[in-house]
């Protein structure tokens, strides 16, 4: 085990070493300036109101930024997908296949094709037009949600939308436009977890029916201490296969979304 820590450790050093032979001579070789980057409040009152502005700016960049994943996760359809897919290995009975980072970039892609119009509206209706200085910051991030709100409400049930309007405790809105992206936000959240549930009941149930069979099977040879899923774990996977399984269950995810 020793041996095996040193030899690891050597390469690694080795690897550091040709590896800043070869990118030294690159980054020597060039002038870089690396910019400075500050960003603070000036007590004595020296800073402009530009450069106030644009702080803020920055500092709304990053906290999208920090934000991110879960704008992806609460306001996309990459919540209904991922949940199918744990379904779907917990159905197959493969615990760690597909792997946790496979089946999350895979849902990954397919969030970003579906929501593809939506993305491509809110980039020429609010981005583009605020890029080119034709409107302001309010109207391009308003623009930009926009498309999301709609996507969003067209896949929210009315009961779930109702449930955190009344929690608000305000007004009724009059127009879907009057209603706050707060509560459309979790709403379509619940919406959407409902719907993956239900899809992942659909899947569940054939694979169920055969572990019933196998087991039963096993029972009535009297090969009781034979377990059931070491018989039905191949089956399933080479049933799942032979129907063409992915394609199916993408196919019908992408058609319950579009």
């Amino acid at each position: 085990m020793n041996t095996r820590l040193v030899l690891k450790i050597i390469l690694i050093i080795v690897a550091i070493s040709i590896g800043s032979m070869f990118f030294s001579p690159m980054l020597s070789a060039q002038d870089i300036t690396i910019p400075k980057f500050n960003i603070g409040v000036d007590a004595t009152g020296a800073g402009t109101k530009e450069e106030f502005v644009v702080s803020m700016q920055i500092l709304l960049v990053l906290t999208i930024l920090t934000l991110a994943p879960s704008i992806l996760v609460m306001m996309t359809c990459f919540t209904r997908i991922i949940v199918v897919f744990h379904f779907l290995r917990n159905a197959l009975g493969t615990a760690t296949q597909p792997p946790n980072q496979l089946l999350t970039s895979f849902a990954l892609f397919l969030t970003i094709f579906i929501m593809q119009p939506v993305f491509n509206e809110a980039n020429e209706k609010g981005l583009q037009p605020y890029l080119n200085e034709e409107i302001t910051q309010s109207q391009a991030i308003d623009n930009m949600i926009k498309p999301m709100r709609e996507f969003m409400l067209k896949h929210t049930r009315e009961e779930d939308l109702a449930l955190f309007i009344n929690l608000t405790g305000g007004e009724r809105p009059e127009t879907v436009d009057d209603i706050s992206i707060w509560a459309i936000v979790p709403a379509y959240t619940i919406s959407e977890l409902k719907i993956a549930f239900q899809i992942g009941f659909l899947i569940f149930i054939p694979f169920l029916v055969l572990d019933m069979v196998i087991a039963s099977t096993l029972m009535s040879l009297g090969m009781m201490l034979l377990p059931p899923q070491m018989i039905s774990l191949p089956i399933k996977v080479l049933l799942f296969v032979l129907v063409d399984g992915w394609h199916l269950i993408v196919d019908s995810v992408i058609q319950s979304i579009i």
